[in-house]
């Protein structure tokens, strides 16, 4: 049976979840959605809250996965953690991680936007 996109963006966002885990981060939420878009991960830095967005490629044609995270999408994600800080009434730190996902290779990039 093949393995749709959906499927494969799953099991991105779970290899990346354990990843940050395992560097010390705790798990909040995942798939947080509203309506200026959705929020892959919410971990725990500390007292920092941080938002997640996973990306993955099967390979680093057209640039990789990190550099498909493209403005109008980091615009996106600062909506949708605004509204998350909003509706729970949150004023801790935030930050922006990225976890880029190609073949073998996970690239965390800490505060990429």
């Amino acid at each position: 049976m093949p393995i749709n996109s959906r499927d494969i963006g799953k099991q991105a966002e779970q290899q990346a979840r354990h990843h940050l885990e395992h560097k010390g981060l705790t798990f909040r939420e995942q798939n947080f959605s509203c309506k200026h878009g959705e929020i892959d991960l919410i971990m725990l830095d500390k007292d920092a809250l941080v938002f997640v967005e996973v990306r993955y490629r099967k390979n680093h044609a057209y640039g990789g996965a990190a550099a498909s995270v493209t403005i109008q999408k980091q615009t996106k994600v600062r909506h949708s953690a605004e509204y998350y800080l909003q509706i729970n009434e949150l004023t801790t730190a935030c930050r922006f991680d990225v976890v880029a996902i190609s073949a073998n290779d996970i690239e965390w990039i800490c505060g990429a936007f």
